[in-house]
């Protein structure tokens, strides 16, 4: 008798860039206690938009990646738009920013902070 392997993906997968910027964001902070917390919202010109920002509070049924010692949060309501998305740090011309890419969006606006599904 076998058994089947079930492969669930990761919620998101998180670069080292990004690994390396929410490292220092959070030296600035001095606050070791601090996680990236990764949402989505309704809103933005494609229907949805990806928000950013620092967290100490863990719900519990909030969704946790941990990358070199870096914890990025998903809450439950987001989940379901993000399992599978690629959480990375982009420096350019445009400024500095965090960004996702989404396998899940059907389709992204131009400035790249707005999905529909």
């Amino acid at each position: 008798m076998t058994t089947a392997e079930i492969f669930v993906p990761q919620v998101v997968y998180v670069t080292d860039s990004a690994v390396a910027k929410v490292k220092s964001l959070v030296e600035e902070e001095d606050n070791p206690d601090l996680k990236l917390r990764v949402y989505v919202t309704g809103g933005g010109c494609s229907g949805f938009q990806y928000g950013f920002t620092f967290d100490e509070a863990v719900a519990d049924d909030d969704s946790i990646v941990e990358k070199d010692g870096v914890k990025v949060v998903v809450d439950a309501m987001s989940y379901p738009y993000l399992v599978g998305a690629k959480v990375d740090y982009e420096e350019g011309l445009q400024g500095s920013k965090f960004v996702i890419q989404n396998p899940n969006a059907s389709s992204t606006c131009g400035c790249g902070s707005s999905f529909s599904i």
